[in-house]
């Protein structure tokens, strides 16, 4: 198995998981839809959505831009399985790469809008890809980017201080330290400004009212076994070291999001960014 950025080698609890992922779909559609909705290209030839995971949101963009060849791009294998048996009319030309070793001039056609959402977090060097990928884009061209800004959040705080205090602390470091790799709107601000004509960067902060699972799980902690928490169980393969993590963070996630009658509270913060290039 491999890591859904880098293709280095990974344990397999720490694949993608589709089905894990979609317990919230429509929490994670609507930064999607929100931000697509910021991008006005009309007739655009190739639309192409780094990062594409499941690919049901993908298919939006082949639905509102039926005449524009729509590629997916995803590194998981899992992710892609599932995106092609989603699409049964084959709208979506799914491609297996990394975000960092995607070449958009390898694309049959300049891309006109390439959108990343929720991606880039996973991509240490994505603030050094941005600008190659807008230079890329035909002119007059649309790059649209959407990144959690929760790192501080107690979902993910506290994830970290677990794993300072468990045995394998040392191990459990690097993989969490890679997933609070991104940067303030000043600053994609800033860099966009230097290849695009249009930028508009903002951020939004959804008040998310989250339903335990069949199991009684807490929302919380389902939601981040779909993302966040993976570096962790991809490291904690052995079953007692796993549960104890996961004991002790369930422990604390119940007091920092405690459950109310109508569910849990959880605020998410989100960056988003949609910058134009100059037309032809």
């Amino acid at each position: 198995m491999t890591d859904p950025q880098t293709n280095e080698a990974t344990p397999a609890a720490a694949a993608w998981s589709p089905a894990q992922y979609a317990h919230f779909s429509d929490f994670r559609g609507r930064p999607f839809r929100e931000l697509v909705a910021r991008v006005d290209a009309v007739h655009p030839e190739v639309v192409v959505d780094l990062g594409c995971g499941p690919g049901e949101l993908t298919l939006t963009l082949a639905q509102r831009w039926p005449e524009a060849r729509v590629v997916g791009v995803d590194s998981s294998a899992e992710m892609l399985e599932s995106a092609r048996a989603t699409d049964a009319a084959g709208r979506v030309e799914w491609v297996q790469a990394s975000a960092e070793g995607w070449d958009p001039t390898e694309v049959s056609g300049s891309v006109d809008v390439l959108v990343t959402n929720a991606t880039l977090q996973w991509v240490p060097s994505h603030l050094r890809l941005i600008p190659s990928w807008v230079s890329a884009l035909a002119p007059g061209g649309t790059f649209a980017m959407q990144v959690p800004a929760n790192f501080d959040a107690p979902s993910h705080r506290l994830m970290r201080e677990v794993a300072a205090r468990h045995l394998r602390a040392d191990d459990l470091a690097p993989g969490l330290d890679r997933a609070i790799g991104t940067a303030l709107p000043e600053t994609y601000a800033a860099l966009l400004l230097e290849v695009a004509a249009e930028v508009d960067v903002w951020q939004t902060t959804y008040l998310q009212v989250l339903q335990p699972p069949a199991d009684g799980t807490h929302p919380v902690l389902d939601w981040v076994k779909g993302t966040g928490l993976r570096p962790v169980l991809g490291v904690l393969t052995d079953a007692a070291e796993r549960d104890a993590f996961v004991t002790d963070y369930a422990a604390e996630i119940e007091k920092a999001y405690p459950r109310r009658p109508f569910g849990v509270l959880f605020p998410f913060t989100r960056t988003f960014a949609v910058a134009r290039t100059t037309g032809p």
